[in-house]
C-alpha cells in the first residue's frame, strides 16, 4: 500500500518509523511518504492560510497551496482523506475497507480547516472517473489542533490489517471491536496471584470450549457497560 500525508508539521509523523509500522515499511509492505505543505508555497513567508470570507475567528488554509500539493498525488486510483470534525465517524469497518485500497492520501488541515473548494474540486466527475475518491473523516466528537493526530490513528488502524504487518495474524480475529461488534474480553498473564487478585479459575481449567464461552460473555458485558 502507498500512503501519502500532507501536513505543515512533518515531525508529527516520526512515530510511523517505530514498531510494526516501521517494520512493515522495512519489509516493503507499506510505502509511506510525508509531504510538507509549506514546500509548495511561493512567497517569502511560506503562507498557507488567510482570513475567512464572511468574517469569523481563525484562519482558513489556502486552496491553491493544497492544489499544488495534491495534484501530483491524485492521478488515479487514490483515496483522498480529509481529516475534519465534520466528517464521517471513523470505525473498524472503515479501517478494514481502507486496508484493501492501493493508495491513501491524508490531508491534514489546521486552523479552521481547508478551503472547501479543495474537496469540491477533487470530487468532480473527471477525478472519480480516474478512480479518485474523496472522504471527509473524523475520529470522534471532539476538536483537535490539526489532522495529524487523526491521520496517525487512522494509519495505524488501517495498516495493521494489511496481510503480513502483524506478527501473529490470528490476533486480528479476537481483538477489540471485532466483526461481532463486541469489545475484547479481559486478558490475564503471570503471576497467577497479584496483590490479592487472582486469575479467573476458568482460564486455568484447560477446557477451551468453556473458556471461549466465558470470553464471549465477558466481551458482551464490556460492550453493555460502555454503551
Amino acid at each position: 500500500m502507498k500512503i501519502d500525508a500532507v501536513t505543515i508539521f512533518p515531525e508529527y509523523f516520526a512515530p510511523t518509523q517505530l514498531s510494526l509500522l516501521g517494520k512493515a515499511q522495512d519489509k516493503g509492505l507499506i510505502d509511506l511518504q510525508i509531504h510538507d505543505l509549506r514546500s509548495f508555497t511561493s512567497d517569502n513567508h511560506n503562507t498557507v492560510d488567510d482570513t475567512p470570507y464572511g468574517g469569523g475567528a481563525g484562519m482558513v488554509m489556502l486552496p491553491e497551496i493544497w492544489g499544488e500539493a495534491l495534484d501530483p498525488l491524485l492521478i488515479s486510483d487514490a483515496d483522498l482523506i480529509i481529516l475534519t470534525p465534520a466528517g464521517r465517524r471513523f470505525s473498524q469497518a472503515m479501517a478494514a475497507d481502507f486496508s484493501k485500497r492501493e493508495h491513501l492520501v491524508f490531508a491534514c488541515g489546521r486552523y479552521e480547516g481547508i478551503d472547501d473548494r479543495v474537496r469540491q474540486f477533487y470530487s468532480q466527475p473527471q477525478f472519480a472517473n480516474s478512480g479518485v475518491r474523496v472522504h471527509e473523516v473524523s475520529i470522534g466528537d471532539y476538536v483537535l489542533g490539526g489532522g495529524e493526530v487523526a491521520a496517525l490513528v487512522m494509519i495505524e488502524a488501517i495498516t495493521r490489517l494489511i496481510p503480513g504487518v502483524l506478527g501473529n495474524p490470528e490476533s486480528l480475529a479476537e481483538e477489540s471491536h471485532n466483526s461481532d461488534g463486541y469489545l475484547e474480553y479481559p486478558n490475564f498473564t503471570k503471576p497467577q496471584e497479584w496483590r490479592g487478585f487472582g486469575v479467573p479459575e476458568i482460564l486455568l481449567s484447560g477446557n477451551h470450549g468453556e473458556i471461549a464461552k466465558w470470553r464471549e460473555l465477558q466481551a458482551q458485558k464490556r460492550a453493555k457497560k460502555n454503551i
